[in-house]
């Protein structure tokens, strides 16, 4: 019984992580034509979010292009939690990370994938699988843009050292 509580437990933190990510773009979400759209290439992708930190509502992730290294904490309903793992691009405008989630009760995998598309030098952003197509660049960007939240640096290590300490290093 105890381990089954544990892994809901994690599975509740990872799914408040998660969820930190799939709101990323709360308010955000317009009705947009998507089809009309190109993918965003391999390279755009790359300079768009390589040595750059997603600074999100309860935490952050960080995608280093060494070694494409993907680190992320969140604090999501208080809980903290820290995700180790790798993004990488899939297929024409697709970028994913998989990172295993750390929290009090354990750890779990998890995978989460956006698509990108482009109308000129306007960016558009789904979250994969389910979700709705919004702006996530504007042209010109607006200072209220999804994209506005990518800060070049890495505003991740320190704070998931410290979610690290405080949990306990997971190996």
């Amino acid at each position: 019984m105890r381990s089954a509580l544990h892994t809901m437990s994690l599975a509740v933190a990872i799914a408040a992580a998660m969820g930190a990510m799939a709101s990323v773009a709360e308010g955000a979400t317009l009705r947009v034509n998507a089809q009309n759209a190109t993918p965003l290439t391999h390279g755009e992708l790359y300079k768009l979010y390589g040595q750059k930190s997603w600074i999100w509502k309860a935490g952050a992730g960080y995608f280093s292009v060494r070694e494409r290294r993907f680190t992320a904490w969140s604090k999501e309903n208080g809980s903290p939690s820290y995700g180790v793992g790798r993004w990488f691009i899939t297929g024409p405008g697709k970028l994913c990370f998989k990172a295993d989630w750390h929290a009090k009760g354990g750890s779990a995998p998890a995978t989460t994938c956006f698509s990108h598309r482009k109308q000129g030098r306007l960016i558009l952003q789904k979250r994969e699988p389910n979700g709705e197509w919004y702006v996530f660049k504007s042209a010109p960007a607006q200072r209220d843009d999804e994209f506005a939240k990518l800060r070049r640096g890495n505003y991740v290590s320190a704070r998931l050292n410290r979610i690290e300490a405080r949990l306990g290093k997971v190996e």
